[in-house]
């Protein structure tokens, strides 16, 4: 496969383990193919989720706060500590990565958004891997679930405005199935998807698991957004980072999103 930009999506529970602190190995396992793929020539964005999940492991709560204020507090502390482990882990092998925080206001002009676009290029240009978040600490209406609201439209945004080739969002889900394989053992899982109909956008109903935000309900609509964009998008399990190797080697993994014809 030809030198791509990919936009890599990592969710909380991915990244940590039920107790919600973080899964070491496979966050150490996601930083080394990430280095990897860039290593081979690949423009690498990860968009990271985690900071409250992190942070409530850190603190030792037993349960994710339910306040915005409490949640603000913790992923502040959360952010701290995840991007101090990802600067550990990408520097044993040798790649600087550097913080970008996002909130709806940073992109809701033109001028706001061309501040961003700008320096993501640049980033990019000097070899550095951006690692995008929500600024949960000062942006209460993404916690409450307002505006962008969740990583995964986070994701298909800095996909648009990054004008990624591909967008891959990992999960506690091998793809999109017909129904919900957790309740309905006859589910079968959808490799292809032409086109995001009415029918895809139903099969996608539920929330995320208790240390996310998310579902496949958000991740259809990221992939409806980046595919009507041209931006191809790959929903798929992120419990073996390595499996991202099969992506560019053709395989068959997770559920592909085909981007419509400009």
């Amino acid at each position: 496969m030809e030198n791509k930009r990919i936009v890599v999506k990592v969710g909380t529970s991915t990244l940590t383990h039920e107790s919600g602190r973080l899964n070491l190995k496979r966050t150490e396992q996601l930083v080394k193919v990430l280095c990897d793929l860039s290593n081979a020539g690949h423009q690498i964005i990860l968009v990271s989720s985690g900071a409250v999940g992190v942070g409530v492991g850190k603190l030792g709560l037993k349960n994710r706060p339910k306040e915005t204020r409490e949640k603000q507090a913790v992923a502040a502390v959360g952010q701290c500590e995840l991007m101090f482990i990802y600067d550990k882990m990408f520097g044993e092998y040798n790649h600087t990565v550097a913080q970008v925080l996002l909130t709806k206001y940073a992109v809701d002009t033109l001028h706001k958004k061309q501040n961003v676009v700008n320096t993501i290029e640049t980033l990019l240009e000097m070899g550095i891997i951006p690692i995008v978040n929500e600024n949960d600490t000062c942006a209460t209406d993404e916690l409450a679930g307002d505006n962008i609201g969740d990583n995964d439209s986070l994701s298909a945004i800095v996909a648009d405005i990054s004008s990624a080739d591909m967008l891959i969002m990992l999960t506690d889900i091998d793809g999109l199935y017909t129904s919900n394989p957790r309740t309905d053992p006859t589910a079968k899982k959808i490799d292809v998807v032409e086109e995001i109909t009415e029918e895809i956008k139903i099969m996608a109903g539920g929330t995320g698991s208790a240390r996310g935000t998310g579902g496949m309900k958000t991740k259809i609509g990221a992939a409806d957004h980046t595919t009507s964009i041209g931006i191809e998008c790959r929903i798929m399990n992120g419990s073996d980072p390595r499996r991202l190797y099969d992506v560019f080697e053709g395989k068959t993994v997770g559920t592909l999103f085909k981007a419509r014809k400009k």
